[in-house]
């Protein structure tokens, strides 16, 4: 399946400032989830306004280019045909995401869960099914019981070690050093071990009769500590035995300080969190579910719940439930019923067929396409889905309808709401009265509201004053494109840092410039024809097919050479094609003589163009890509 988006995937990364402008790719259930050296560089509005892509959103230090449900194949074929590496990477100190503290917490958070989220879910799942055999009658002692309780706890057990495995990743450190610290934290028998026991005339203490099973903040902050160990050792070790010292002093020096302070002041953090969420629940849970349903959709648009999911899981593993996210449960059913209600009343026979895919994501938790695609637009039918969302939010907080597993996501989500013991079953009930409440309320109201047009608009003026024939809409958005080559082989130098200010201001257009470090021959770089040669052969002027005005100026202030060492090969009015010899020049003549051969290659006619895209490479090779112009 990936190969069918091939061309969407090296566009995509294209747009984006290139693969060298990639510091980490992942993807949720619906998005690409970039983390650039510089988001300047990707170009936002052509994005979305690409056909494949549902539109671009940039929050929590994060690139998001929005996919609906195929972007596994999108991501597999990002990975397939750029080369992109996007795990186990040891990134550069100065490519972190930068920002507020907020923004790195939750791109550190996003990066530490999502690469397991489908493993994660699928645990929750099969939690549910064992607890919903359980409430069938199926004895705890059967096998069958047993498989199914270990296949769905298994995961949350050994939490530790998969967000050790991604926290080394995230943190730049060996994974095989932070896992064997995980591995010391849930040895066997420890909790009992070291009961009475003290280390250096301290007390060692655990924070539970299960120890460090289950648990999220203490693994976390103790391989975040290794991490910045690790470096100072290897800086510091001999290379002759850093590969086996640094490891053991690594893990000699963290595991102790991880059972003695850092495991303890995490649990300890866990609790006063999870205290401070339950706090405020009690303080008014109808309040609480009111805002927090209201706004998560919100939240999710820009990435700001995965400040809260991690809270959950830790809240769960700690006490057994949770209802930290319990009003945000159902807001993907309010996309459900105001699509239903658009479905039944839109006139646009697009809209009305382009809205039954999205409506059954949203009926598996999977919004995206439903609010990127259609309400969100529209405006109206979002706003709906917020009020919905908020009034059943306050329902649940009303009747304290919590969870007891995370799991799965729309019609999954039942059986995290069954109480394991059987005690209890007003949650699941609730949650079902939620559901079908949260789907007519909203398609209520937006049944009850003009449903704005979506399509029709933007297509009904489809011929201008002058009977142009071409619909506005898609004249509007189309873009076209002009991929220029290198012209010579050499170094990169941003146009910025020419020398010659009339280059490095833009005043004749943007571009780039290269330093020649072989032979002294300029080749075109494009099917076109020659518009200008200079007589001193200095520089030259080219036509590109697709209207692209390109200057390429070789060295600076070279013209007071007087043509002395430069050769013209074509003359004005010439076609050429990509590669042929435009122009030699002697480079050691010039540089003798004093002059610079940076070599600036301007789009002249940069003020009729939408943008101009250049290589993120160092180094390029003659022919290779240097820039996109785009129309």
């Amino acid at each position: 399946m990936a190969k069918h988006y091939d061309e969407l995937a090296k566009d995509i990364v294209q747009h984006v400032g290139g693969k060298e402008n990639v510091v980490n790719l992942r993807h949720c259930m619906t998005r690409l989830r970039f983390t650039l050296k510089d988001e300047s560089k990707a170009n936002t509005e052509y994005l979305k306004q690409r056909e494949g892509v549902v539109t671009v959103v940039k929050s929590g230090g994060q690139y998001q280019v929005v996919i609906g449900n195929h972007v596994p194949d999108v991501y597999a074929a990002i990975i397939a045909t750029t080369g992109i590496q996007v795990s186990g990477n040891v990134e550069n100190e100065n490519t972190q995401v930068k920002g507020s503290l907020l923004n790195r917490f939750i791109d550190t958070m996003s990066s530490l869960f999502q690469p397991f989220l489908g493993a994660l879910s699928a645990a929750g799942i099969l939690k549910g099914v064992t607890v919903i055999a359980g409430a069938l009658g199926l004895a705890k002692t059967d096998g069958l019981y047993i498989i199914l309780n270990t296949l769905g706890d298994g995961l949350f057990q050994y939490l530790p070690f998969v967000l050790a495995l991604t926290a080394a990743r995230r943190f730049k450190m060996n994974e095989f050093t932070a896992l064997a610290i995980a591995g010391s934290m849930l040895y066997p028998g420890l909790v009992e071990s070291v009961k009475g026991a003290t280390l250096f005339g301290f007390p060692i203490e655990m924070p539970s009769s299960s120890g460090y099973l289950s648990t999220v903040l203490p693994i976390i902050l103790v391989i975040l500590f290794a991490s910045k160990l690790e470096k100072v050792l290897k800086k510091v070790i001999p290379d002759l035995i850093k590969m086996f010292i640094v490891p053991t002093l690594t893990i000699g020096i963290s595991v102790p300080l991880a059972l003695m302070v850092i495991g303890p002041v995490a649990h300890l953090l866990s609790q006063w969190v999870g205290d401070g969420f339950m706090w405020i629940y009690h303080l008014s849970p109808v309040i609480y579910g009111l805002i927090l349903g209201g706004l998560w959709q919100v939240l999710v648009m820009f990435g700001l719940h995965w400040g809260l999911i991690p809270l959950m899981i830790a809240d769960i593993a700690q006490n057994g439930f949770s209802v930290i996210l319990v009003a945000a449960a159902l807001p993907n059913f309010a996309q459900t019923g105001v699509l239903s209600a658009i479905w039944l009343r839109t006139k646009e026979k697009k809209l009305k067929t382009g809205i039954v895919p999205a409506w059954f994501s949203t009926l598996f938790g999977i919004t995206e396409p439903a609010i990127y695609g259609y309400t969100l637009p529209m405006k109206t039918p979002f706003i709906i889905s917020c009020i919905a969302s908020a009034i059943v939010g306050a329902y649940l907080g009303f009747f304290n309808v919590i969870q007891y597993t995370s799991g799965g996501l729309g019609i999954f989500l039942y059986p995290k709401h069954i109480d394991p013991s059987g005690a209890d079953t007003s949650s699941l009930l609730h949650i079902v009265i939620g559901t079908g409440l949260i789907i007519a309320l909203s398609f209520i109201m937006q049944m009850v509201v003009k449903v704005p047009v979506l399509y029709d608009k933007e297509t009904k003026n489809t011929v201008t004053k002058e009977n142009d024939t071409h619909l506005i809409n898609n004249a509007k958005h189309e873009l076209q494109q002009d991929v220029i080559a290198s012209p010579l082989t050499g170094k990169i130098v941003p146009l910025s840092n020419v020398s010659d200010e009339v280059f490095s201001s833009g005043a004749l257009g943007q571009g780039i410039a290269i330093q020649p470090t072989t032979v002294g021959q300029v080749c075109s770089p494009i099917n076109g024809t020659v518009s200008t040669v200079f007589p001193t052969g200095h520089a030259i002027g080219l036509l590109s097919e697709n209207g692209t005005e390109i200057l390429i100026h070789i060295g600076m202030d070279t013209v007071q050479l007087n043509g002395k060492g430069f050769t013209s090969h074509v003359a004005q009015g010439e076609t050429v094609s990509a590669g042929q010899l435009l122009v030699s020049f002697d480079i050691d003549l010039i540089q003798e003589a004093g002059y610079s051969l940076v070599t600036p290659i301007i789009v002249t006619n940069t003020q009729e163009l939408t943008d101009i895209l250049t290589t993120q490479e160092e180094y390029v090779s003659l022919g290779d890509y240097l820039l996109t112009s785009l129309k």
